[in-house]
């Protein structure tokens, strides 16, 4: 199936792809529900793809960390600190709270 990016012929792309009936029956319905052509609701879904991944990898490449602090982020992994009184508080309301409790005062 052709895609193509909306630019003039002349700088246009074209990319093809294989895929089952059932695969492109579904992909035709969602363009149908989109009011989009199954060209268009492709084209727009990988693009928006696209821009999620290479946004999610512009973020982990802009956390930079100097040595000290690497130091301590793995020294931090390999020793976590024990749970103050505040975090126990918060994990036993969330205990009570996603697997219910007896003691209606907790």
């Amino acid at each position: 199936m052709p895609i193509h990016n909306g630019m003039d012929n002349s700088s246009r792309g074209r990319i093809t792809a294989r895929l089952s009936a059932e695969k492109q029956e579904i992909l035709q319905l969602a363009a149908d529900l989109s009011g989009s052509t199954l060209n268009q609701f492709i084209v727009q879904s990988a693009l928006r793809a696209a821009e999620q991944v290479i946004e999610k990898e512009e973020v982990i490449r802009s956390i930079r960390l100097t040595l000290e602090e690497s130091k301590r982020f793995f020294a931090l992994l390999d020793e976590p600190s024990k749970p103050n009184e505040a975090l126990q508080r918060a994990m036993k309301r969330f205990r009570n709270k996603t697997f219910g409790t007896a003691d209606p005062t907790t």
